[in-house]
């Protein structure tokens, strides 16, 4: 058996952990391992190395991927798929292990149709994916927010200023719905629910006639605030799944509550801090069951599937309905405007 894995989409924390699991559970085996860098790129124009079990040495602590990654779908190149299929064949793989999210995992089931045998690992700093209860990436990505909010707290205090705080969350707002909750913010804003400009600037008035003069508000980079003309903050380039490029909710927001709170207002842009830092524990041990699992799979001839959690089990789901998103449970939201 040569076994081939590649990693796709965007970078999160635990990505090496799978890689290092699934390379040592194969080995174990008798597998041979290819590693395919930049996704689905590599399997477009091959761009290989060999994976080994001393190889993947020392890799569980680290973040992003020593595979490198990228955006590319073959569907959106003139014979990509058919490409892949033959470099696929040239390159000896009988099977392949696919880390990534909708996108990649979502290629990967459309390549089922052009005889591609693929396992699916499900990752995304999100947690927006159906089928699994978390993906590995997210409870790293609200620990880092969550010690970023905490620092922020004491100068918003000393100073008495509305901080808000920007994170990840394209079309979910998981990681800022968890972060709020944890970092204790006064305000929770997520693409799953239009924002109020003037509910949120009520909340920080409210808090100052109790002599509260300090808000802390989170927000998801995918929610929309519109201007007072009722305009929507406009998106920028979209990448080649048609994904817009977010970041920047967070100083139209900070303009408006500013100016009309007359409150000093200050902001914080998280961005790909999220991603990139040193997995949590409970992410490494989800990411080492995973990458066994999914080689696990592949002994068995189980194949368009996708690996996940399901309470404290690691359980198989088909790919087709694993890519599909998962809403938010709004009831979170409802948590955090107790503490308000």
């Amino acid at each position: 058996m040569r076994l081939g894995i590649l990693t796709g989409g965007g970078d999160c924390a635990g990505i090496n952990a799978v890689i290092r699991a699934a390379v040592r559970r194969a080995t174990d085996y008798g597998f041979e391992v290819v590693g395919i860098r930049r996704g689905w790129a590599g399997l477009l124009e091959p761009d290989t190395l060999p994976l080994s079990y001393d190889s993947v040495a020392g890799i569980l602590s680290l973040g992003g991927t020593v595979l490198l990654t990228s955006r590319t779908n073959p569907f959106k190149r003139e014979g990509g798929p058919e490409l892949v299929m033959k470099n696929v064949q040239s390159l000896g793989l009988d099977a392949l292990i696919a880390i990534g999210g909708e996108d990649t995992l979502g290629v990967a089931h459309k390549l089922r149709n052009y005889g591609l045998k693929a396992v699916g690992v499900p990752k995304t700093i999100d947690n927006n994916l159906s089928e699994t209860d978390f993906t590995f990436g997210f409870d790293t990505a609200v620990n880092v927010a969550m010690n970023a909010i905490d620092e922020i707290r004491t100068t918003g205090t000393s100073h008495e200023r509305v901080m808000i705080v920007e994170v990840m969350g394209r079309d979910a707002g998981w990681v800022a719905a968890y972060a709020g909750i944890a970092g204790g913010a006064h305000v929770i804003l997520v693409p799953e629910q239009a924002v109020d400009i003037d509910k949120v600037c009520e909340v920080v008035l409210a808090r100052g006639r109790e002599g509260k003069n300090f808000t802390l508000i989170v927000v998801a980079e995918g929610a929309e605030v519109k201007s007072p003309e009722g305009q929507t903050l406009s998106l920028r380039r979209v990448d080649e799944f048609g994904h817009p490029e977010l970041g920047g909710i967070a100083h139209l927001l900070a303009e408006e509550v500013e100016k009309r709170t007359h409150r000093e207002t200050r902001l914080i842009v998280l961005g790909h801090t999220l991603r990139g830092a040193t997995p949590t524990a409970f992410d490494r041990v989800l990411s080492t069951r995973l990458g066994i699992a999914a080689v696990d799979m592949v002994k068995q001839g189980k194949f368009d599937v996708t690996v996940a959690l399901r309470g404290t089990q690691i359980v198989t789901a088909d790919l087709e309905s694993a890519i599909k998103p998962k809403e938010l449970d709004l009831n979170l939201l409802k948590i955090g405007q107790i503490f308000t």
